[in-house]
């Protein structure tokens, strides 16, 4: 019975001790101490970039830049896919470089009439490896309305190395 007892005492204790150990050094979450919070030095010259621009005067606006991406390597895949109200046109492509982004299909006025569309498929390209096929493969889909479709029977899609299309 002495035994028991002796053992309840030492873990109790032990157990009463770990207060003070939790405030000392020895306990290795307070090596670092606690944090603390300290204002920033700001500089009122830099504005916020989340925050947009204003106009300058009232008549005058800063014009968007014009797109900058360059046309994919190869489509890959060329769906339409009918939806109530249109249609979503989804292409899928490799490109020739590993990393591509802001991929876009930008209508070709020149190439398009009452019955066909044409899209060339553009993303912004950095130089660099050329990467696996995986890395290099991206999608973009665009959405047309019924009144967008009204007429047209075929949808092209233009690459560097190849032309893909959808009939009706």
């Amino acid at each position: 019975m002495v035994r028991p007892f002796i053992i309840l005492v030492l873990s109790a204790s032990i157990l009463a001790s770990c207060a003070t150990v939790r405030d000392s050094r020895l306990n290795p979450m307070n090596w670092f101490g606690r944090s603390v919070s300290e204002p920033v030095a700001t500089d009122n010259t830099e504005l916020n970039p989340l925050i947009p621009r204003g106009r300058r005067t009232l008549f005058s606006a800063e014009q968007p830049s014009a797109y900058q991406g360059r046309n994919i390597g190869e489509v890959n895949e060329l769906l339409v896919e009918r939806r109530p109200g249109g249609a979503i046109v989804r292409a899928t492509g490799t490109a020739d470089r590993q990393g591509p982004f802001d991929v876009r299909l930008v209508k070709v006025d020149d190439q398009s009439d009452a019955t066909t569309l044409t899209y060339a498929f553009k993303a912004l390209q950095q130089r660099g490896p050329q990467g696996r096929e995986q890395s290099r493969t991206v999608t973009v889909a665009i959405w047309l309305t019924d009144n967008d479709l009204n007429g047209i029977n075929t949808i092209r899609v233009l690459g560097d190395r190849n032309v893909r299309s959808v009939r009706r």
